[in-house]
């Protein structure tokens, strides 16, 4: 079923839908586009299975209990938790880890994230870019709607890329098209009812301010009869209310397209498909669960055991065709109770890489799957006084890569003793992201976008795949 201004509707192929899923395209405005499909179509990429499944760490994920721990610091420094060894010689990581561990010859470790601008959002791990460039024209976009600019077109039957993050990255529209306008915006499923994710109260009146539109951006006209939906033609005249009057700057054109794909996808049923866990395996929804623990505390922000299955839901949607999926796992902020709070959160997450990583793996889909963890920075090495917390930390930062037909198994950068400042091999937002593009078959360095003003702008104007991988 189709869940549409409160009313249901069946799918035309007859099978019943989830009413959780709410998709569709009302109120839009932005910038008009010229060739709206600049895709290299001699290349082939746009019929290739690459995707990338990039994950937030919301809050920003400490680098000392994750994957660089220094059993050697002095105890106002190393904090609670012990190193385990993992299946790589010499290389160590967070008992808080244990699965990670045992799976690291399938994991790239990169403990010299560097390059954070040191604010709350996602938009630097979607993009690799500061927010405020070339904000005059209306900022950079995400890498995903990139991805949907480049390699995606009206005519398939699942968008090029899928935002599933929840608290400050929605809040934040990290994931947004900048320059690229609205017809590039990623499609956002409303998870709200399956995944509730609670939004500090600063936030709460944030997120209202931007209106509904901000949490999820498709949806059917209410106008529109279950009868209407056999009708492509009548559907895509009846989802917009706008006066079509002459146009001179293209934007209806744009609109359109973003249009005309929504139809697609909302009549083919292989998105609604692939969103409906209640049609997934119970035993791989239970390989997608976390562990049940009486140990530390689950903050008022963070997610529970069930929130894993957000990567379920990304594994599913590049199996349907998604090119790119974003994910987030709250929350890493923790500015007091770091160890407590850690002791629930990372065994989640870890539970959660390893049930990925290994899913993808026996699909034969890991080679061509890249998967990306990380934050938008790291945390302070000294813990502080305000109840055993660290803050933010953008000097260095942990990050996690897998599948993507990468070389795993390697440690990539060195920090000091404290893990506190890089030492060798400084990685920036800006190289991964490059290597996630690389990884998709695209050059960051080579192919462009045009802006509002026309001008061709490189995907990046700096950063290089990373050689190790």
């Amino acid at each position: 079923m189709f869940s549409a201004a409160g009313h249901t509707f069946p799918h035309p192929d007859g099978i019943s839908r989830r009413s959780f899923l709410t998709a569709g395209v009302s109120g839009l405005t932005g910038l008009g586009l010229a060739d709206l499909l600049r895709a290299e179509q001699a290349t082939g990429i746009q019929t290739s299975s690459k995707a990338v499944i990039n994950i937030h760490l919301d809050g920003g994920p400490s680098q000392l209990d994750t994957i660089d721990p220094k059993p050697a610091a002095p105890s106002e420094f190393r904090g609670e938790f012990h190193p385990i060894q993992t299946t790589l010689p010499g290389v160590q990581v967070s008992e808080l880890m244990p699965r990670v561990a045992s799976l690291a010859d399938q994991f790239v470790f990169i403990r010299s994230l560097v390059g954070s601008i040191g604010r709350h959002h996602a938009f630097q791990c979607q993009s690799g870019f500061d927010e405020k460039s070339l904000e005059a024209f209306g900022g950079r976009p995400a890498m995903g709607c990139v991805v949907s600019r480049l390699l995606g077109s009206p005519g398939d039957v699942t968008p090029a890329f899928v935002d599933l993050m929840q608290g400050r990255p929605l809040v934040r529209n990290s994931a947004r098209p900048g320059f690229l306008g609205p017809s590039f915006q990623p499609f956002r499923p409303d998870m709200s009812k399956r995944f509730p994710r609670e939004l500090e109260a600063g936030m709460k009146n944030e997120l209202a301010r931007l209106g509904d539109d901000q949490t999820v951006s498709l949806k059917l006209n209410s106008a529109l009869s279950h009868s209407r939906l056999d009708d492509r033609r009548t559907l895509l005249a009846g989802l917009d209310q706008i006066k079509r009057d002459v146009d001179a700057s293209g934007m209806m054109n744009a609109m359109d397209r973003f249009q005309q794909q929504a139809v697609g996808i909302l009549t083919s049923g292989e998105f609604a498909n692939a969103m409906d866990l209640d049609r997934e395996d119970p035993d791989t929804l239970a390989r997608y669960t976390g562990p049940a623990s009486n140990r530390g505390t689950q903050s008022t922000t963070s997610e529970g055991t069930d929130s894993i299955q957000k990567f379920l839901l990304a594994r599913r949607l590049v199996e349907a065709g998604v090119r790119c999926v974003s994910v987030s796992i709250s929350d890493f902020d923790t500015h007091s109770s770091n160890f407590d709070r850690l002791r629930h959160l990372m065994p989640i997450v870890d539970h959660g890489l390893h049930a990925l990583v290994t899913d993808l793996q026996e699909r034969g889909m890991l080679d061509d799957v890249t998967v990306v963890a990380w934050g938008e920075f790291g945390r302070t090495p000294r813990i502080n006084s305000k109840g055993g917390g660290r803050d933010h930390w953008p000097r260095v930062g942990p990050a996690l890569l897998a599948g993507g037909g990468m070389k795993t198994g390697q440690v990539i950068g060195a920090t000091d003793r404290i893990a506190g400042a890089v030492v060798s091999r400084p990685v920036h937002y800006k190289d991964i992201v490059s290597t996630l593009y690389r990884n998709l078959g695209l050059d960051a360095r080579k192919i462009t976008v045009d802006d509002p003003q026309g001008r061709p702008q490189y995907l990046l104007d700096e950063g290089e795949p990373l050689p190790e991988v």
